[in-house]
């Protein structure tokens, strides 16, 4: 699925299942949420915290994709073309770091 597919499935769900879309302030609200959770997870399964037995069903693959779709959500609103967004982040970040990351002794 590309991008631009996962913006129309979203956007066609929203308008069917999800009845409309919350607003833009409540969606980023949304946003933080999904985000801490996925942090949440990554603290007790790559860091040093330690799960509860509250945290057993834990899934991170479905977090994650709440993010994403709630990114989604965002960018329809917003009217951003996802794709054309990552294609000219990626040129900017190609331009900016080109030598960068290649002379940071930290990264060998």
């Amino acid at each position: 699925m590309t991008l631009k597919e996962a913006q129309g499935l979203v956007d066609q769900w929203i308008n069917t299942t999800g009845v409309r879309y919350f607003n833009e302030l409540t969606n980023t609200a949304i946003l933080m949420e999904e985000v801490g959770e996925v942090a949440r997870i990554m603290a007790r399964k790559y860091g040093e915290q330690s799960f509860k037995k509250t945290d057993e069903a834990i899934n991170l693959p479905d977090e994650m994709a709440d993010v994403l779709f709630v990114l989604i959500c965002l960018a329809n609103q917003t009217g951003i073309d996802l794709t054309d967004a990552l294609n000219k982040n990626l040129e900017k970040k190609s331009i900016r770091d080109i030598d960068r990351h290649k002379n940071n002794p930290k990264l060998k």
